[in-house]
């Protein structure tokens, strides 16, 4: 049996033990070239990268933002950054060179890690280094000194970005003690151990690629299949050629495999696959099924990872549900006042125990907004049903989730109105067949002719693509309540 590291244990040290014990097992498989990573290699790299990262001048505390795509470089920058003590900052390559550059300066990163030919911008006090850059100080570096690794438990280890409703997005402050946590759950619910095979399509920056998935694959001894593009058709020939027990993807990934053709044939060796980052339709989770394959739902947040999942013999029953809590982690519904509402009736999600995150990077006011009574408010609303499992039936904070990314409408709403044609704008999020949610922006044109074409290729040099709405409704006038509050609703009734 493994011995347990423990939720005090530094995340950068749980390599260790599996490249004593299981030193040739395979911990690494980059689909794109066929490279294949044994423990062993794994963990010395992990090393000699930390001795790199402190000679660079990196140290507790400091941050390092990674700006790369799915590839064992960005596992070995998270590890390391974990052994010294730093705080590891996944971005979302995906966003905009004026978003990213509003993180940089939110987080104020020491070192950054992005390609040279990344449209990460520059920042006075963060030196930026490309994959290659690293690899010469790496090579010239002497090996990490065999000493305890910086503390765990509590110790900052992960900033993660999540939009926030004001339009900012705000960085979620993740310790090694929650990552221990989330690791334990995915490891019951996911049946995890070091005969498994889990291939990941979703990128490292995203919470379920490297939080839900990924590290809790290497704490087990599992075997890790990085896939850098999803490909519909690739990503079943994946699974075939390595005989993989787990697949997790988004519901987007999965609707787009039954419209290029599933071969069920080849995801015969999957113990399950498992679908998060937005809710997938019944009918979805029904269509796996009948042709053999167990697809399962879970429910988790950037601030809390894993918070619902489906068991095996419940996914096809309670399709439709996220689940019952998970076992280390406690969740409740209730109302606006804090007081657990009834089996069957609405309320928040709101969860407390060791998978919370620490607050959010820097912004004391809305850590303490988001938390009541000692318990952490999600913002999504659920319903508990006398079985325990509970289904989620929106979001308190008007969000939505396009192709398994979250969009906050003020973000939006806040760059549009920046635009010299637009005197009045609203942004909702309305049923795609292809993306699950997608933006309908309602505007109210300050002059005319308004063109919605040329405003959302303006926006798309400030937004990244996944936020862009799809439609624009122009409209007189934004329908209000008393207070001056958009009524959204009545907006989405009238078109």
């Amino acid at each position: 049996m493994r011995p347990d590291p423990g939720p005090e244990a530094n995340v950068g040290s749980w390599l260790a033990l599996h490249a004593s014990t299981r030193p040739e097992h395979t911990a690494l498989v980059v689909e794109r070239t066929g490279e294949r990573i044994s423990y062993r290699e794994l963990e010395a790299r992990v090393r000699r990268t930390a001795a790199a990262l402190r000679e660079l001048g990196l140290a507790p505390g400091d941050r390092i933002a990674l700006a790369l795509p799915s590839e064992p470089l960005y596992l070995e920058l998270y590890f390391a950054a974990a052994l010294l003590g730093a705080i590891s900052i996944p971005l979302n390559t995906r966003l905009t060179a004026a978003e990213l550059g509003f993180q940089l300066d939110d987080a104020e990163p020491r070192l950054a890690i992005r390609p040279a030919d990344s449209h990460l911008p520059a920042r006075t006090g963060t030196r930026a280094l490309s994959p290659e850059e690293l690899r010469r100080q790496v090579a010239a570096s002497a090996d990490f000194p065999e000493r305890p690794p910086a503390p765990g438990g509590e110790s900052p280890q992960t900033i993660l970005y999540t939009s926030g409703t004001t339009g900012q997005p705000k960085g979620a402050l993740l310790p090694h003690r929650k990552t221990y946590w989330n690791t334990r759950n995915a490891e019951l619910y996911f049946e995890l151990d070091s005969s498994s095979v889990a291939v990941c399509p979703i990128p490292l920056f995203h919470s379920f690629g490297l939080k839900i998935l990924s590290v809790p694959a290497l704490y087990c001894g599992a075997t890790l299949v990085l896939v850098e593009r999803f490909d519909p058709l690739g990503l079943q020939d994946c699974v075939a050629s390595h005989r993989a027990t787990l697949l997790g993807a988004v519901p987007v990934m999965y609707a787009r495999m039954l419209e290029a053709g599933l071969a069920a044939k080849k995801l015969e060796s999957l113990r399950f696959a498992f679908s998060a980052g937005a809710p997938i339709a019944a009918e979805t989770i029904e269509r796996y099924f009948a042709q053999g394959v167990c697809l399962k739902q879970g429910y988790g947040q950037t601030e809390t990872s894993i918070l619902c999942c489906l068991d095996a013999a419940d996914a096809r029953r309670k399709a439709g549900s996220v689940g019952k809590p998970v076992p280390f982690g406690e969740i409740r519904i209730a109302d606006e006042s804090g007081r657990v509402v009834a089996p069957g009736q609405n309320g928040e999600v709101q969860v407390r125990g060791p998978i919370v995150m620490l607050g959010y990077w820097r912004r004391p006011e809305e850590t303490a907004a988001s938390r009541v009574g000692g318990w952490h408010r999600t913002g999504d609303l659920g319903v508990v049903d006398a079985e325990g499992f509970v289904t989620l039936v929106g979001r308190s904070k008007e969000l939505y989730i396009s192709g398994g990314e979250n969009v906050y409408p003020a973000e939006v709403e806040r760059v549009l109105g920046q635009h010299p044609d637009v005197s009045e704008v609203a942004v909702v999020g309305v049923p795609d067949a292809r993306w699950g949610e997608s933006g309908r922006a309602y505007v109210v044109p300050a002059r005319a002719p308004f063109d919605p074409d040329e405003l959302l290729a303006w926006a798309g040099q400030r937004l990244a693509r996944y936020k862009l709405p799809r439609e624009v409704v122009l409209v007189k006038e934004l329908p209000r309540t008393a207070s001056g509050k958009v009524q959204k609703h009545v907006l989405v009734a009238q078109r």
